[in-house]
């Protein structure tokens, strides 16, 4: 598959990998790749390969793995990588001490690839197998925007398993161009990417649309999305049926009625799991990247999204959302409230993890 225009927004893990691996066989000065997870798998193993050739042909290689979404995968994964001088570092290596609750819970969720000064992709996806038949939502960029990508992804490598506080540059606003690049870093109070989402509900006008795999929203984000409603906003939050993540979907229902009686719209895509991250609202802004909708993100994970209002991509956000609710089906209030007593016993059971899942 060949793409040409500037922007484009993959929705199949398929296409955009294939088109990830062309782009790293014409690198001529470097690929750098942060992400969550690599799989042991034909993905993960696929690109290695391409990763290990370009190292030997003298293309810098940095790749900044999370610790816990690696698994299986270490330094010896990367031996030939890194004997042609590539660099693979693993982001805070878990301890296993009185400090794993707090440290060691708070993961690098982000997921960028950049190459050469002038393409990124940002967006939901790992590089793993695993995900071949869910929906995704991840943007290949053509644009010099890779630069300034380039320099936030040096922070991270160069500070991969250093326990610092919460310091302001870690999660200052950055512009591009009509872009805005929000990170999110642990922290209980400073929630960029969760306030900036309060922030754009507030203003719209007329609709949001939001993508995510887990909706487990805090009181903030959940008043702020019932008042857009109740002012005459169409709110609509599509997700998955079923996601890979059971715990959150039992919890996620304790939500739902109170939501849905102010106006607010849920949809569950029904093809797979959907994995897509992402906001669009008054068919002008568009958010996408690693963040979810949850108290987990917002709260304890390393996580970047862009938001803009550049047409193209708004154009094509808005198309990704309208294919994913052509493929769910609408919440059913008087459903809902029949639901077995043991669902509502496990939502108020699983209600105090809230934060961990």
């Amino acid at each position: 598959m060949k793409i040409n225009e500037p922007y484009h927004l993959f929705d199949e893990p398929l296409q955009y990998y294939n088109e990830m691996i062309e782009d790293i066989e014409k690198a001529k000065k470097y690929v750098f790749i942060e992400t969550f997870r690599v799989g042991k798998d034909e993905i993960g193993e696929r690109f290695r390969r391409v990763l290990t050739k370009k190292a030997k042909e003298g293309v810098e290689i940095k790749v900044l793995i999370d610790y816990w979404g690696a698994g299986p995968i270490d330094h010896d994964y990367f031996k030939k990588l890194i004997a042609y001088k590539g660099e693979v570092r693993f982001f805070e290596m878990i301890k296993f001490n009185t400090d794993i609750f707090t440290r060691s819970h708070r993961r690098n969720h982000r997921k960028l690839l950049l190459i050469d000064d002038e393409i990124t992709y940002i967006g939901s996806s790992n590089l793993t197998g695993y995900n071949m038949n869910w929906r995704e939502s991840v943007l290949r960029m053509k644009s010099d925007i890779t630069v300034t990508f380039v320099k936030l992804f040096k922070q991270d490598f160069n500070n991969f398993n250093k326990y610092s506080f919460q310091t302001p540059y870690k999660t200052k606003l950055v512009k591009h161009g009509s872009f805005e690049i929000v990170r999110d870093v642990p922290s209980i109070t400073r929630k960029q990417i969760n306030n900036k989402f309060i922030g754009l509900t507030k203003e719209a006008k007329y609709r949001i649309t939001i993508e995510t795999p887990y909706f487990l929203p805090g009181y903030f984000l959940r008043r702020a999305l019932m008042d857009a409603a109740m002012r005459g906003v169409d709110v609509n939050v599509v997700l998955p049926k079923h996601s890979d993540v059971t715990l959150i979907d039992i919890l996620r229902n304790k939500y739902f009625g109170m939501m849905y009686k102010t106006g607010v719209n849920f949809l569950f895509y029904e093809l797979n799991n959907l994995h897509a991250k992402m906001m669009l609202v008054d068919k002008k802004i568009f958010a996408i990247g690693s963040s979810n909708f949850d108290y987990r993100s917002f709260r304890y994970m390393y996580e970047i999204m862009l938001f803009g209002t550049n047409k193209e991509i708004v154009t094509q956000v808005n198309n990704h959302m309208k294919r994913s609710i052509l493929d769910a089906t609408k919440f059913n209030y008087d459903h809902w409230k029949k639901r077995p007593l043991i669902n509502k016993f496990f939502e108020w059971i699983l209600l105090p993890l809230r934060h961990l899942l």
